[in-house]
């Protein structure tokens, strides 16, 4: 597990690194600037150096690497956006240190290919658009980049918002972010993904526990957490060990989704899938799907209430739920969700459809008997909290925290970096994944796979997890065979098979 912070566990960190162990501000600079240091010296081929500054410690971590990088005989020079009379406390005890070794003029020659640019303009407090002399700092140092100097960031590109990687206005491009103690939550979500470059952990020369102790809530989720929560077949085990998914999915018109879905559920590893739709549906869904069972709904038209006992009775002995892809929605959809939720104590995915039936139903979620999934994209939450999807986009982990909590939901936040928020309070970002998965259908097969996945047993966060990094990684292996733009739906699902097998190896 690779740990997040936010900026708030950034403050009590350095609060913590003081007076738990006694390592003060000019301790922790003195280490953070030497770590850049180290880090950035081999991108330096020219063996001159340009490091920006600004105000605060950001700007205190870059005169330590200024020093650190004259002693390793790089030529140095150090230019400022504030006035450097103005720095204060540790920075300015190594500004007073930087000048007595500084031995190169200010009026050096732009920064050109070869060369190295440290940005330390600001650090990790950032909640408005840069203005004046940093944001022209940050413009010089983005010019240098296109120059072919190479650009080293510390702890996060100056103009990125650290906690949402959103950038608010003019943002430092960086080959290299090195980041300290620990990666930061907007660096691990776009544009502060791509614009931090390469990532690198910088140290403050604080033990492993310190950063523990400040309990953070989100982390990278990752291969080797997956393995730790996978659990063996048992060689004798039968189907019935393994599950029985009901998918409520597809109907005319949309009857691919409900094929998905089926095909995700069925390449999870779950003993048993059935598939519930209106029978004029049926067929399509069904073809090429000899694996499945099906549960045909009377009637026709979207669902509503009326189908409340027909499904009830679909879900006895079925160990989960997977709802949404492709389904006939229409003006009692939503209150069929809170009744058929509000009666099945078991685990339930919720997608597509389903969610839009949701929209403007609050506590419909809540009053689920059973653990729920939620698996909405960007404008799917926008409309199940009354947001548009930019906005959405602009703080992806509040917006799907605030939903987790109120409705008590796991939300399956998708997108690059996608965000699976629980009700506690805890957060995953999943790492596997491209724009090959922007295609319609790709959605539902995560759909299935995360209601096979809770049909087996698993929890519903860790499903949610597990779901999300399958489906990336699939996604990644299909794109490497046919490109981004070539990528199938279906195809994502049959990859799943490839990558049980490396698993399970």
């Amino acid at each position: 597990m690779v740990v997040l912070l936010g900026s708030k566990e950034v403050k009590a960190l350095d609060a913590l690194a003081e007076e738990r162990f006694g390592l003060g501000v000019e301790q922790l600079m003195e280490n953070a600037g030497r770590s850049v240091a180290e880090l950035a010296l081999p991108l330096c081929r020219s063996g001159r150096a340009v490091v920006f500054v600004g105000p605060g410690n950001n700007g205190g971590d870059g005169l330590v690497a200024a020093r650190h990088l004259a002693k390793s005989s790089v030529k140095v020079e150090v230019r400022f956006a504030v006035a450097p009379e103005k720095l204060q406390g540790a920075a300015k005890a190594n500004l007073e240190r930087w000048m007595a070794l500084r031995s190169h003029p200010l009026d050096a020659p732009a920064p050109a290919a070869g060369d190295l640019v440290v940005d330390a303009l600001l650090g990790t407090g950032l909640n408005r658009p840069p203005e004046g002399p940093m944001r022209e700092a940050i413009l010089g140092v983005n010019a240098a980049r296109g120059e072919g100097a190479k650009v080293v960031a510390v702890d996060v590109p100056s103009g990125l918002n650290a906690d949402t990687g959103t950038a608010p206005g003019e943002c430092v491009a960086a080959d290299l972010t090195v980041t300290l103690a620990a990666l930061k939550r907007g660096l691990v979500q776009e544009p502060g993904a791509t614009l931090a470059g390469k990532i690198a952990v910088g140290s403050l020369g604080l033990p492993s526990k310190a950063i523990e102790l400040v309990k953070p809530s989100a982390s990278v989720f990752e291969l080797q957490d997956l393995k730790g929560l996978l659990r063996p077949r048992e060689v004798a085990a039968f189907k019935n060990a393994f599950g029985h998914l009901l998918v409520v999915a597809g109907s005319p018109g949309k009857s691919g989704a409900g094929t998905l879905a089926v095909r995700g559920a069925l390449r999870s590893g779950a003993g048993l899938v059935t598939i519930a739709a209106r029978e004029r549906a049926l067929g399509q869904i069904l073809a090429g799907l000899p694996e499945a069972m099906s549960h045909a709904l009377p009637g026709d038209g979207p669902l509503g209430k009326a189908d409340l006992e027909q499904l009830v009775a679909a879900l006895k002995g079925k160990q989960a739920l997977a709802i949404g892809p492709g389904l006939w929605r229409g003006t009692e959809t939503a209150l069929l969700l809170r009744d058929l939720l509000g009666d099945y104590d078991g685990p339930a995915v919720l997608d597509a459809d389903a969610l839009n039936a949701l929209a403007g139903h609050k506590g419909f979620l809540a009053g689920a008997k059973g653990p729920t999934v939620v698996t909405p994209h960007p404008g799917e939450m926008g409309r199940l909290i009354g947001r548009s999807g930019d906005e959405v986009q602009a703080d992806r982990f509040a917006a799907a925290g605030q939903f987790a909590a109120a409705e008590r939901t796991v939300v399956v936040l998708k997108g690059a970096g996608t965000v699976v928020a629980s009700p506690d309070g805890r957060f995953s970002v999943n790492p596997t994944g491209n724009a090959g998965l922007a295609h319609g259908g790709t959605g539902d097969v995560l759909c299935g796979l995360i209601g096979g996945l809770l049909a087996q047993g698993m929890a519903a966060f860790d499903a949610a997890r597990v779901g999300a990094y399958l489906h990336g990684w699939a996604g990644e292996r299909v794109s490497a065979r046919v490109g981004q733009r070539g990528l199938l739906a279906g195809e994502v699902a049959d990859e799943l098979g490839s990558l049980w097998a490396e698993l399970e190896c």
